[in-house]
């Protein structure tokens, strides 16, 4: 696909709902007893994934244009399944159903596409594995697909060494079916999606400090869940709406969750003039975003707030690409393990438009305020990339292809249809 230079940018998008909640309301959904309705539940490749693996599991979902309705059947009402779960591109779905299946009675291999099958995952099979599962890497190399032999477990207290909520997620969720009380504490607070949406189930989830304990053994109850707006999803939008000259753009019913607004914070302390409306805080916390165009300059990004923009990286180094001064990005060799290398991409993608970007070990260095013309991009499907890309060519010169354009539908997938509304 081809990507021009913008001559404006105004309107009003609504996002799709937020993908790591849709996610989960399918999971807790399947594990409580009675219907949980979902409401604006993201019709994203990855979620889609998440549906198909409980449906082979016995769990009846209807996929309406209206609503999702999960009926679910209880902590111990899965089944084994005919055959191999596939959890497609959606590592959530990898590794969140993999803290469910090590507390089921039966064995299932769970798998997923060749970028899942790069991705480590021995960061979920060894505190499983202390658990009591039994987790085989298939390849003998610490990723998909993996064999999982759920038994009995033991409750643990697991020192996660990095920041993950999907790491704690799966133990969480494995705590489930625990013998006593489990706990996760991690170096920082990442994504608390999980212990607000079990709270809501009925779980007996805490959290102090950086450590998340969960009880065994609730009875989980059917809900209604209403997604707000992904964030990941609105900041290549924040993004445009900063960078385009002239440009004004209102995002609608965002979710502002404070372990996923690194985003904001970073944009505004860019000096983005970014004001938030309709602030609602009942459960998962929402807002209207209004974006105007912004001189932006460069900061450094690090420490305790890389874990609650890590998804939105991409998107701020082309923004800090267009900052005036330097950009300095640490903390952040996660990027290197997820759809792609991150670093290594962006890099070399940004490079290739005329940026003056170095990367580094855990993050980049980047010289802003150089002009960027367009170029081909490989998106290395890799959906957060293309979707920057995207973004970037609106402030470029001449034009950018973006080749595996279409992977935008693991997360967004009316990206393209909402970008070119707001731009005539």
């Amino acid at each position: 696909m081809i990507f021009q230079k913008a001559h404006q940018l105004k309107g009003e998008v609504t996002v799709p709902g937020d993908k790591s909640i849709s996610h989960r309301a399918v999971m807790f959904g399947s594990l409580a007893n009675g219907t949980t309705e979902v409401l604006n539940f993201l019709q994203g490749a990855d979620c889609l994934s998440t549906i198909d693996c409980f449906r082979k599991m016995g769990i009846s979902i209807e996929n309406t244009p209206e609503h999702i309705l999960i009926h679910g059947k209880g902590l111990h009402g899965l089944r084994k399944p005919d055959g191999i779960l596939d959890a497609g591109n959606s590592g959530t779905t990898t590794r969140l159903i993999s803290g469910i299946l090590a507390g089921q009675l039966f064995e299932t291999t769970l798998t997923g596409d060749a970028s899942i099958q790069k991705r480590p995952m021995r960061r979920i099979i060894d505190p499983l594995t202390l658990m009591g599962a039994d987790i085989t890497s298939l390849h003998d190399n610490d990723c998909a697909p993996l064999c999982i032999k759920g038994s009995s477990l033991h409750s643990i207290h697991y020192h996660s060494k990095v920041a993950s909520a999907q790491v704690k997620s799966a133990i969480l969720l494995a705590g489930l079916y625990a013998d006593d009380v489990t706990k996760v504490t991690e170096p920082t607070v990442s994504r608390d999606h999980s212990e607000i949406m079990l709270r809501y189930f009925g779980a007996q989830v805490h959290t102090e400090g950086t450590t998340a304990t969960i009880c065994p053994e609730p009875s989980l109850r059917g809900q209604k869940v209403c997604v707000p707006g992904d964030i990941s999803s609105a900041a290549y939008f924040i993004a445009a709406g900063l960078l385009v000259p002239g440009a004004e753009v209102l995002i609608r019913n965002v979710g502002i969750n404070p372990t996923r607004d690194g985003i904001l914070k970073v944009a505004q302390a860019m000096g983005g003039d970014i004001t938030l409306l309709n602030i609602t805080r009942d459960g998962e916390p929402t807002a209207d975003l209004l974006v105007k165009h912004s001189t932006l300059h460069g900061i450094t990004i690090e420490g305790d707030i890389i874990p609650t923009l890590i998804d939105e990286l991409p998107i701020i180094n082309v923004m800090a690409a267009c900052a005036e001064g330097t950009t300095i990005i640490k903390d952040a060799a996660e990027l290197k393990v997820k759809e792609s290398n991150r670093i290594d991409v962006m890099v070399n993608a940004l490079s290739a438009m005329g940026c003056d970007i170095i990367g580094t070990q855990d993050g980049m260095i980047i010289h802003g305020g150089k002009p960027l013309h367009g170029t081909v991009i490989d998106s290395h499907m890799d959906h957060r990339i293309a979707m920057s890309f995207a973004i970037a060519a609106l402030i470029a010169d001449g034009n950018t292809e973006i080749t595996g354009s279409d992977v935008v539908t693991i997360s967004y997938p009316n990206f393209y249809e909402d970008l070119l509304k707001l731009t005539q």
